[in-house]
This record gives structure tokens, C-alpha cells and sequence, in this order.
């Protein structure tokens, strides 16, 4: 490893390292005045990629607080990107570096690990792989790992004891009472049959089900013509316990090998979720938060490079399947695919272009990402920080214990909703939003929707004595807030901060302008202030809430079905889907492919079906 190319005490001079620096493959370490590592990098050429950080005007507010704190770069040179991308990941994991996304969780998953010798049992292992045997898995987390134990115990009846426990048995235990364990302790079941048993767990385990109930059926078949109807009738409950199984677990369009990882990146927050197919088979998913550098860009740019971060660090050191499905697609895939091949020896697709099945397991592991994202935002430990961190920007003494936010929607002024969404120190009190059906106003007039909701919704508060909010904001500017102010001064509320929140340009994240109700001077935090993130949620939450009811309304409001306005769908075809969906309501919530299996709905039909009940409004 190569020495420091810059003594500590003196400043770092950026030029003169550059002009020795070589464009070979490699890996660079930036370090502060004290020698501490602030970030690890790979480069395909090492000039070329070192000096693009020292460029003037770097749009990266993340790379400029890098920058800044630079007294020296280390570097190593490696024979390809592929090589330098594995070192680049060793490294990253042991010097946790403060710039880079670091995976904290990071675990060995769970196996299934089926003894060797005789009468063996199953367990759940972690960590290294020494003891003799077979491992089944990964599993996304021990729970996995449980659940399919009690199911294999449940349909092969294998045991699951200590050896200590299983050699000083006199008589069975309660497993073989209630036909979880055939009793191998005290001789019930041979050698032979238990390992015919075993077989038939570990072709469970491998995919191959429909094998085993070839086999029970051919079992089955032979037991009633011997007479032994007994023996038939388990074997007939097992066939119909497995068929129950393979409904559960078997996925249409998936065989082999693969995991789907997808990153979603809010709030300076990022979550991915993985989820594990196995033979075919879904075995569960799991969501992962790296810790992100404060700077971190929080953009579709930024969700690609926590990915990418996180699948070197998360693959190259564990089992990796045959295919692993991405989204958002990092720049680096084809690296990666190399570097996996690299450490391996074997090929592993990579991919985020996918179509059909692929893309629906794409589609849901993004879902459950955003889901636990906003789970993860919403908990009361990031929520307590947060307003913590917005009392000081608003000059609060305390931290707010209540917010309330509001948004109008509308489409050219049709079917006007106002929502209300409330926040608590525990995150989001979804029982106490409210949404308001505007009435009586110029079609379009922002300022009258709002001025009505907020009429609304404070002369009803302060007739029921309920509590008033800490702070209010407002999806707007200095119009908006205006508004509101005169509702709020009208009904001598007293001690509400009002704050607007105009979205900045081409409505990027982090660009907000902030209006605070009494200063003259808006407020610019930076994107990467934990007060903005928390501002950023809620006004979120509240445009959602509002377009979710908007689009509710303008349904109901319209006096003929939206099928009729669909090209390509006349009178037959409309009493066809809503005799097969049981309604309207019921259409509208259909997927494109279930539209599609209806005879006479084409594909393309289906799209344009799914479209008009689920198009932006």
C-alpha cells in the first residue's frame, strides 16, 4: 500500500499531486489534517477521475465540504477497475470512511443447516460454513429461517432436538405426540425410512416439490393396493399439505437463483430492500438503511450511487445468486458484473431492464422500499431530531409537538380538494387528517380553496376546544401565507408559526424557498438540514393526501363511467369488465394484466383502461 503523498502539516496541494499522479486502474484515499480517512474511491484512470473533485464550481455540495477538508491522498494501483472496485470495498468496510454510504447491517443471513452422520437434524446457522452438512439459503432473517423449519417439521417430521437431548430419550417426546418427529430416539423409524425423509426435505429445500409429490402419489398408489390405507391416507394429507405449499411459495415467470434489490433515497434517508428467490421460490426480503454522507445528493443521481455502494459491499464477501435484478440501475452494473466475476469465477447477471414478471418483482421490491423508508422516517427517534433541528430554524423555544399542513389540488379548477395532514412527535396522525371539498369559488383561485379549507378547519377546532397546532405550514408562497394569516389574525388564534413552502426549481428536492409568516427574508436550508427533510415529508404527505381525494371526487362528480370516455371500449366490452370486476369501484382498482385476461381487452387496451382511472390529475 502506498504511503501518504502529502505530508499532514502542510496544505494540500491539488495540482502539483495531480500532475505525478497516474491514469492507471486503482484506488484513492482521501484523508484530513489528522490522518483520518474521509473517503475511499476506485478510478478506471486515477488522474482523470482525482481531478474531477478539484474542479471549480463543483455542482456537489457533498463533494465541496470533501474538498475542503483534503490535507492528503493515498492511492494504490491495481491492475483492472474490477480489481480496484473489490479493494475499494474491502476498505470501505474496514475504515468507514465519513463520505462514503456505509452498510451498517451487515450480518451474515441465516442458513438451514442439515447435519451430517446418522438421524441428523435441521437448525438455523449463522456465520461461517465449517461444520459438515448441507446449508440451505440464505434467508433473508432468522424468522425466515423458523417458519420453514416448523413447516418442514410439519410435513417430513424430522427432528429438530440437541444430540444430548436426542440420545437420552427412553420413550418419545411431544413432538411424535402431535406428528411433528417420528421418534428416531427410541427406534420407531429405521435408519432407511428416516433418510428417505431427509430426501425428501432437501429436494423441498431445492425446489423440487412437484418430485416429491410424483413420489407420495406413487407411494400412495402402492400403499391401497397392498391394503395399508393408513399409510395411503398420510401420504394423500401430505400431497394435499405440499400443494398448499407450492400455492404459497411458487413464483409464475421466476426459476434459479435470484435476488431483487431496489434503493430509494428521501429525506436524506435511503432504504433497500432485497428480496430472495430461491429454485423459484420467494423466501422472503429484507430492508437495509445505510448511513449515508451527510452531503448526499437526494436525487434518482444519488439513490444510483447508494446502490451501487451498496451491492459491492453487500455481495462481494457472502454467497451471491446466479442474478441479481436492480433498479435504479447504477452506472457501474457492467463493473460490477466483472468484479463479482473477478471474486467468484463464474458469471453473474446483473440487470435493471426487465420486462414482465421481472419487472412486477422490480415494481414491488421498489414499493416495499418506499414503504419502509417512510416507516423508517416517521420513526419517533428520527421525528424527535428532526423537530429538534426545525425549532432552531424557526426560532422556537421547544420543539413543536404539533403540525399541520395543507395543499390545494385540482385539475383546471375541476373537483377542488383542500387536505390537512397532521404530525405529532411520534410522526404521522393519519386519524386526524381531514380533507376538504371546496365549494363556492372561481374555479382555479388557489387563495379562495385555501382560505375556505383553513376557515373551515380552525373554526371548527377552536368550537370544539381541540388542540391548536404548534405550526402550520403551507404548500406556497408569500400569497398562500397571507391567506392564512388573515384566517388565523380574524379568529385571534395566537401563538401558531405559520411557514409557506414554495417548491423550488423545476420542483427539485432541496431547493425549497421558506416563508416564514412575520420576516421579511425568506429562509434557503440547505438539503442536507434535517429541519428541510422534516418540512419535505409532510408537505409531501400533504400533496398526496390532497390528490388522493381530488381524484376520489372528480370520479364521483362525473355523471358518466370513465369506460365511456376510454377509445376502443363500447357497450359490450363495458357490461363485460363490470360484470367481471362486480363494478366500478372494483374495475378501478384491477391491474393492467388482470384487465388483460378479460377476452376482447388487448394489451395495449388494458394499459389505456389502467390509465384513465390511475392517470395524474
Amino acid at each position: 500500500m502506498a504511503a501518504p503523498v502529502n505530508a499532514m502539516t502542510e496544505p494540500f496541494d491539488a495540482q502539483r499531486f495531480l500532475r505525478t499522479l497516474t491514469t492507471l486502474p486503482g484506488v484513492y484515499r482521501m484523508l484530513d489534517a489528522q490522518g483520518t480517512v474521509l473517503y475511499v474511491g476506485k478510478a478506471r484512470n486515477l488522474r482523470q477521475r482525482v481531478a474531477s473533485y478539484f474542479r471549480e464550481h463543483h455542482a456537489s455540495a457533498r463533494t465541496r465540504s470533501l474538498v475542503a477538508r483534503i490535507h492528503a491522498i493515498e492511492i494504490t494501483v491495481t491492475h483492472t477497475e474490477a480489481e480496484a472496485l473489490i479493494l475499494e470495498s474491502t476498505l470501505i468496510k474496514r475504515l468507514q470512511p465519513r463520505y462514503n454510504v456505509l452498510l451498517r447491517d451487515d450480518k451474515g443471513y441465516p442458513y438451514i443447516h442439515v447435519a451430517a452422520g446418522d438421524f441428523p437434524r435441521l437448525e438455523l446457522h449463522r456465520g461461517a460454513r465449517r461444520a459438515p452438512g448441507r446449508y440451505f439459503g440464505p434467508y433473508p432473517h432468522a424468522s425466515a429461517v423458523r417458519d420453514t423449519l416448523n413447516l418442514l417439521q410439519k410435513l417430513f417430521r424430522l427432528r429438530s432436538c440437541e444430540d444430548a437431548f436426542f440420545r437420552g430419550r427412553s420413550r418419545p417426546c411431544l413432538q411424535y405426540q402431535i406428528q411433528r418427529c417420528t421418534a428416531p430416539c427410541v427406534g420407531y423409524v429405521d435408519r432407511a425410512a428416516y433418510q428417505r425423509q431427509l430426501d425428501d426435505a432437501e429436494r423441498f429445500l431445492e425446489g423440487r416439490s412437484a418430485q416429491i409429490i410424483d413420489d407420495l402419489v406413487q407411494r400412495m398408489e402402492q400403499a391401497a393396493t397392498a391394503l395399508r390405507f393408513e399409510e395411503a391416507a398420510q401420504c394423500r394429507d401430505r400431497i394435499a399439505e405440499l400443494r398448499q405449499v407450492q400455492e404459497r411459495q411458487h413464483v409464475e415467470g421466476v426459476s434459479g437463483d435470484l435476488d431483487v434489490v431496489a434503493c430509494v433515497l428521501r429525506a436524506g434517508v435511503a432504504c433497500v430492500q432485497v428480496f430472495m428467490f430461491r429454485e423459484g421460490r420467494l423466501l422472503g426480503n429484507k430492508a437495509f438503511f445505510p448511513r449515508l454522507p451527510a452531503e448526499e445528493e437526494d436525487d434518482d443521481v444519488g439513490a444510483k450511487t447508494v446502490l451501487a455502494a451498496f451491492l459491492a459491499q453487500h455481495y462481494l464477501d457472502r454467497a451471491v445468486p446466479a442474478e441479481l435484478l436492480v433498479t435504479p440501475e447504477p452506472a457501474d452494473l457492467a463493473l460490477l458484473a466483472e468484479a463479482f466475476q473477478a471474486r467468484l469465477g463464474r458469471r453473474v447477471v446483473l440487470s435493471g431492464r426487465v420486462r414482465g414478471e421481472r419487472a412486477r418483482w422490480l415494481e414491488m421490491a421498489q414499493r416495499n422500499a418506499e414503504h419502509a423508508l417512510e416507516a423508517r422516517l416517521s420513526s419517533q427517534a428520527g421525528m424527535r431530531q428532526r423537530l429538534i433541528a426545525l425549532a432552531g430554524v424557526l426560532g422556537l423555544a421547544a420543539a413543536p409537538a404539533r403540525l399541520e399542513c395543507f395543499d390545494i389540488s385540482h385539475l383546471g379548477g375541476e373537483a377542488t380538494i383542500a387536505s390537512c395532514v397532521v404530525f405529532g412527535t411520534e410522526g404521522a396522525l393519519k386519524a386526524a387528517y381531514r380533507r376538504y371539498a371546496i365549494m363556492g369559488i372561481t374555479p382555479g383561485d388557489d387563495y379562495a380553496a385555501l382560505h375556505q379549507a383553513l376557515e373551515r378547519r380552525y373554526a371548527r377546532l377552536g368550537e370544539e376546544g381541540m388542540v391548536m397546532p404548534d405550526v402550520v405550514l403551507i404548500d406556497g408562497g408569500r400569497g398562500q401565507l397571507a391567506q392564512a394569516r388573515a384566517v388565523l389574525d380574524a379568529r385571534g388564534v395566537t401563538g401558531v408559526t405559520l411557514l409557506g413552502v414554495a417548491k423550488g426549481p423545476e420542483r427539485k428536492p432541496g431547493l425549497e424557498t421558506l416563508y416564514l409568516s412575520g420576516q421579511d427574508h425568506p429562509l434557503i436550508l440547505p438539503a442536507s438540514s434535517a429541519a428541510l427533510h422534516l418540512i419535505q415529508q409532510i408537505r409531501d404527505e400533504a400533496h398526496r393526501f390532497a390528490i388522493t381525494g381530488h381524484r376520489q371526487r372528480r370520479m364521483v362528480s362525473r355523471k358518466t363511467s370513465a369506460l365511456e370516455n376510454i377509445p376502443g371500449i363500447g357497450p359490450k366490452r363495458r357490461q363485460a369488465l363490470l360484470r367481471q370486476f362486480g363494478g366500478l369501484k372494483q374495475l378501478s382498482r384491477a391491474g393492467v394484466d388482470d384487465l388483460a385476461r378479460i377476452e376482447g381487452i388487448s394489451a395495449e387496451l388494458a394499459q389505456r383502461i389502467y390509465d384513465a382511472f390511475h392517470g395524474d390529475g
